[in-house]
């Protein structure tokens, strides 16, 4: 049984392995407000779109001393590939026995042309300096998304 993200709370420990040939632990970041991106699939229309806009804002990300995670079930060689070729400035995690989306609960039954399938809801969450899960965010429309996050993160 996986411990859950609880809005208000420390966020379990969690370690997963990610782009560069890295193991990223929660304690690496400790210090840093970060937020961590759920999306379906590498290569897709939409995850691609929320991936650039993460990247096109790294900066104002950065200068709130935030760092960006986006995770998903693709393995790390897909998503090394898909890195590569939206030149993604942040890392990516490979979650493919869904440990972190069960602790974020982001699994979800989802309707794909007619079939029910499980499968990864959009969904960005906020943690803060101390480790502490601050906002979460479900169902994201990528439109005018980043600005939220980005607001939100300034009231911290």
């Amino acid at each position: 049984m996986t411990k859950k993200a609880v809005l208000g709370k420390k966020v379990p420990a969690f370690k997963l392995a990610a782009t560069g040939e890295q193991t990223i632990k929660l304690s690496d970041l400790k210090g840093k407000n970060i937020v961590i991106y759920f999306y379906p699939k590498d290569s897709t229309p939409g995850c691609t779109t929320e991936g650039q806009d993460f990247r096109d804002n790294n900066t104002k990300f950065k200068r709130r001393n935030t760092a960006i995670l986006g995770v998903s079930r693709d393995s790390i060689k897909s998503h090394e590939n898909f890195k590569s070729k939206q030149k993604f400035n942040f890392d990516l995690l490979s979650d493919p026995d869904e440990e972190l989306c069960e602790m974020f609960d982001v699994i979800k039954m989802k309707n794909m042309y007619g079939k029910k399938v499980r499968g990864i809801e959009r969904s960005t969450f906020l943690i803060d300096e101390k480790g502490v899960l601050r906002k979460e965010w479900r169902k994201v429309k990528v439109a005018g998304h980043i600005e939220e996050v980005l607001e939100t993160i300034k009231g911290l």
